[in-house]
């Protein structure tokens, strides 16, 4: 994709992100992803974009939108120019794009199925193209035994085999054995981070994968971001929309990220089909998630049988949301 940014994600980064140049920069006034959803929903009633805001005319626009969100505020985060062209050129020079949800590119899937939820921008790092190719995502937790990993990596190794694009958090444990097992066997994956992608993307150990197109990093936080429990929680979403069918390989019980985003699908989202591991010690979490409807992963040995979980696999309505389970 080309570097250069849309006019309109240059207006919905000034009213949404924090632009982290060096320091981090105050972020009390800019706008939370509920309040750039009506601030959305005013524009497009007006008819208009949010591109329209950084224009000379823009006046009057403000204006008709300060019902929704105070128009002085709206001046302030948009006077920001000068540090918005300072963050853009630091990350152009790391290959670090962005594109917004008024962009052709940005994920298809992620805007079908979360709609308005679908966060306002998304920075990343590879290719783009990766992330509506679906896949298996693969969650867990991030202190694991050595026989959980090379478990999680034979998921990976089978994933790429398979032809199927692997999805996970990046997170220490399950989610980088995953996405190691399938790098390694060829395959694809993509890893959907809470914090520091900035970091992660100039990683030597990704380089490569990145620059060949079998990795594609992303995140819906600013790239200099470090780690936030909130942000970790709130991404898990993101790995289930870009995916076909989920595994979670393991999880505590009541409490942690995994557990809460596999309860999300479950019970509110639905939007993909929620396997959990059926073999060796599950604890406690996972037979609670099968008890709130999580099916026991088949453990398939071979790519017929790693494929047959896809076809099996929930059909979903033109909104996104899962009606039924389909074959076995």
């Amino acid at each position: 994709m080309s570097s250069a940014l849309s006019t309109n994600t240059l207006a919905i980064l000034l009213l949404t992100a924090p632009l982290i140049s060096g320091k981090v920069a105050s972020s009390t006034e800019l706008l939370t992803l509920g309040e750039y959803k009506r601030l959305a929903r005013q524009l497009r009633d007006l008819q208009h974009q949010p591109a329209d805001f950084l224009l000379p005319e823009s006046a009057e626009l403000l204006r008709e939108c300060n019902s929704v969100i105070d128009e002085e505020r709206l001046r302030r985060l948009l006077g920001r120019g000068f540090l918005l062209s300072q963050v853009v050129e630091h990350w152009q020079t790391r290959a670090i794009w962005v594109v917004s949800r008024a962009d052709a590119d940005y994920p298809r899937r992620l805007k079908a199925r979360l709609r308005e939820d679908a966060p306002a921008v998304i920075y990343g790092c590879g290719d783009l193209r990766l992330l509506d190719t679906g896949g298996l995502a693969v969650v867990g937790s991030r202190q694991v035994d050595e026989a959980m990993i090379e478990y999680t990596m034979g998921i990976g190794r089978l994933c790429a085999k398979s032809g199927r694009t692997l999805v996970s958090g990046g997170a220490k444990g399950i989610d980088q054995a995953a996405m190691r097992g399938a790098l390694e066997a060829g395959g694809k994956a993509i890893g959907v981070l809470a914090d520091s992608l900035e970091k992660t993307a100039m990683n030597r150990e990704h380089r490569n994968l990145l620059i060949d197109g079998g990795l594609v990093l992303i995140s819906p936080y600013d790239p200099a971001a470090g780690f936030n429990i909130g942000n970790a929680m709130q991404r898990n979403k993101l790995i289930y929309a870009l995916a076909d069918a989920a595994l979670v390989v393991n999880s505590d019980l009541n409490k942690g990220g995994t557990w809460a985003g596999a309860v999300e699908q479950l019970d509110k989202l639905r939007l993909v089909p929620v396997f959990a591991r059926s073999t060796g010690e599950l604890g406690e979490g996972l037979p609670a998630l099968m008890e709130k409807g999580a099916l026991p992963w088949p453990n398939p040995e071979n790519i017929d049988g790693f494929n047959a979980v896809f076809d099996a696999k929930a059909v979903c309505s033109t909104e996104g949301q899962l009606d039924i389970f389909a074959g076995n």
